[in-house]
């Protein structure tokens, strides 16, 4: 493939690659699941472009993008990181993302950075239905995308097998642009189906040879579904007629329209890398057919009072719009923003106006304020390599930005914007925790508000009715991660506690109570006596106070003090300590003294008269029952309805969603739910989804009623 775009500044482990155009950059996402070799591939890259001298291994924790102190201990990456390489003037900035779904959070950030997503597929492994979500997604935004097919020197890869498997799964507009060469059951080198020539690895140096005649036919196949697939989207409308007639058409042409193709998200070319083989190609393709800032359109942006602005994609002399798409704090480094320029420059000690805005239900107030911009860097794994600004279309981090979070838009202050939030998904897990010790109780505050600023997917909430802290989160993974940089990062230890559901309690018949409080034994006492009639209302009938007072036996002033009493009793509950709901209760005789009585009196008389009327009649427990819909493949529909049905559900009924896949909609008790986002991934192997919301109180059975009373 030809070198396009001269010009960049090659960049090392300590210094910062850097140009001065937006044409001139390429920001990549490598999307796939976990353990299909992006981390390796990223660190490939890095050392075929000299920005590292040698290559680091996951398994020894020396990778440049898993720096993070639990991705070096789990083994996995947890966290979104860049690593930019300069090739032939173009500089690239990685994006490497977490590929367990736990951490899709960072992952719908580094796709919000990117301007073109790598999938990498395992040709060991295949491609998961996660991928296969992610690829929809992509598609629905138009996001440009290409595959790269890893491990095709491992012991069990198949790439023939993989290729097919892409093209079934992703769909129309999958080609191959090479071939890996296996003999003897080793991979030596690829065939450029558009060059046709073969690269020889075999010696550890890429060589370029004739391919063998043994591999004409294979040839023939590929490169003939790869130059119809070019070709179906080239402006040039007469270059498919000339094909098909037998001309043979330029390279460099099909090159330009691959780039268009690409650019477009219509075509989506193939590539193949093994250890020491396909990195030199697959720069080529990011530098040359990969689309640039330029040819991506800025997200919605507008006024901080919802106005619509339209700005010019990738400006660099237009105002100033960037947005924070990853943010980590450090005790001794301080917090640091990982932001994407959309529009403009951003330089350093700027005083830039941050807006965060549509994330309150998570724990991020809105917020408008100026912040003085520190000190400019290019990320490199942990390390930091100043620079003097970044440009529209570039990736940089920004030192000391106190109140900028992850999501945030930064902009200038005379014209303060607001770039529209990114679709981020709801965390359906929670765990409750505590503090071990008053020292960690202490400090337990502030560490979980650096948390929350950093990571859109967690939900902190203090509940006031069980008085339990509770973390949400995305699974057990990310729950294990949240806790470990408690310990580890902030030196806080919590412990996880069983976590309490809010029940309510009503009464189950009718009865007539009275509430005495007569207490005169010399000076001013209380005198209060009341007669209740309680009875139950249908479920979600809230609480009725009737008065039916006649001949003012009970005196006008006390009847709202009756009532409120009630009301006291009903929030401290009266037999299980929970709160009372669905409730009618209807005053209609009483005695007042006229020294005596009093407005607390009566508010204590007519809690005794609810306590009295508790001992007479059944006290029902109600449990909180969600709507709950669940998006799974269809081949998953049978296990989801019998999995909810035993989890005491209704299934609803359920409706076709796109291709192949099915929206099941339920009625769930809270109670056999709460670890639902954790079952659910594994009975649907990582590709189910749900949603949740409160509909009503029910009865809860008699057996789980006694469990309860037994353990109050």
């Amino acid at each position: 493939m030809a070198e396009k775009h001269p010009g960049g500044t090659m960049g090392a482990a300590g210094r910062a690659p850097s140009v001065d155009r937006a044409d001139a950059i390429r920001n990549v996402v490598l999307v796939g699941h976990s353990g299909a070799g992006k981390t390796t591939l990223v660190e490939q890259l890095l050392a075929a472009t000299g920005t590292i001298q040698r290559t680091g291994r996951v398994e020894d924790g020396n990778t440049v993008s898993d720096f993070d102190e639990v991705e070096v201990r789990q083994q996995r990456s947890v966290n979104l990181s860049v690593a930019p390489v300069i090739h032939k003037g173009i500089k690239i900035n990685l994006l490497d993302t977490p590929g367990y779904a736990d951490f899709v959070g960072d992952l719908r950030a580094g796709l919000r950075a990117a301007d073109a997503a790598l999938f990498v597929v395992s040709a060991a492994d295949g491609v998961d239905g996660l991928t296969q979500m992610l690829w929809e997604e992509c598609a629905q935004v138009g996001m440009p995308r290409a595959v790269v097919i890893t491990k095709i020197d491992h012991q069990r890869a198949d790439f023939e097998e993989v290729l097919a498997t892409c093209q079934d799964v992703f769909g129309d507009g999958v080609a191959p642009l090479y071939l890996p060469v296996i003999t003897n059951g080793h991979v030596n080198g690829l065939i450029g189906l558009l060059s046709q020539k073969f690269y020889n690895y075999a010696t550890g140096t890429r060589m370029e040879k004739e391919p063998g005649a043994e591999y004409a036919t294979q040839i023939e196949e590929h490169r003939g579904v790869l130059i119809e697939g070019i070709i179906q989207e080239s402006e040039d409308e007469s270059l498919m007629d000339r094909y098909l007639e037998g001309e043979e058409i330029d390279a460099k042409a099909l090159v330009e329209d691959l780039e268009k193709a690409v650019a477009r998200g219509n075509f989506y070319p193939v590539l193949c890398s093994g250890l020491g083989i396909g990195a030199q190609e697959l720069l080529e393709v990011i530098t040359q057919a990969f689309p640039s800032p330029l040819e991506h359109p800025l997200p919605d942006i507008t006024t901080l009072d919802g106005k619509s602005v339209q700005l010019k994609a990738c400006d660099p002399d237009g105002p100033l719009v960037a947005e924070v798409v990853k943010t980590t704090s450090d005790p001794y480094v301080g917090r640091i923003s990982l932001v994407r320029v959309f529009s403009g420059a951003l330089r350093p000690d700027m005083t830039v106006h941050v807006s965060g805005h549509g994330m309150t239900d998570r724990g991020h107030e809105d917020h408008d304020i100026d912040e003085r911009v520190g000190t400019l860097t290019s990320p490199l794994g942990k390390l930091q390599r100043g620079i003097a600004k970044g440009i529209a279309g570039d990736i940089v981090a920004v030192a000391k930005l106190q109140r900028a979070e992850t999501g945030d838009t930064l902009s200038e202050v005379e014209r303060p914007l607001l770039m529209t939030a990114w679709s981020m998904p709801d965390p359906l897990l929670p765990v409750a925790i505590r503090a071990k010790s008053k020292a960690d109780e202490d400090k337990l505050s502030q560490a979980l508000q650096r948390l929350v600023a950093e990571d859109p997917t967690l939900k902190l909430t203090n509940d006031a009715e069980t008085h339990q802290l509770v973390l949400w989160c995305m699974g057990e993974a990310h729950t294990d991660v949240l806790l470990d940089k408690l310990s580890k990062r902030h030196g806080v230890e919590v412990e996880r506690v069983e976590l309490r559901v809010p029940l309510r309690e009503t009464f189950g018949g009718t009865c007539k109570a009275m509430g005495r409080n007569v207490k005169q034994t010399g000076g001013h006492g209380q005198y209060a006596i009341c007669h209740l009639e309680v009875e139950p209302l249908p479920s979600g009938g809230g609480f009725e106070f009737v008065d039916k007072i006649v001949g003012g036996v009970v005196p006008r002033q006390f009847i709202p003090s009756v009532e409120k009493g009630v009301r006291t009793q009903m929030e401290r509950g009266t037999v299980f300590g929970y709160p009372m709901v669905d409730v009618r209760v209807t005053l209609y005789d009483g005695k007042a003294h006229s020294v005596d009585s009093s407005d607390m009196a009566f508010q204590i008389a007519g809690a005794l008269a609810l306590k009295e009327a508790a001992a007479k009649i059944p006290t029902l427990l109600l449990e909180p029952v969600d709507e709950l819909s669940v998006l799974v493949a269809d081949d998953y529909v049978g296990s989801v309805m019998s999995d909810l049905s035993s989890r005491r559900g209704r299934v609803l009924g359920t409706e076709p969603v796109g291709t192949g896949r099915t929206l099941v909609k339920a009625e769930v008790p809270e109670l056999e739910i709460t670890r639902y986002a954790i079952d659910l991934r594994s009975m649907s192997h990582g590709t189910g989804t749900f949603q949740r919301s409160f509909l009503r109180y029910e009865p809860l059975p008699p057996h789980l009623a006694e469990k309860v009373a037994a353990a109050e």
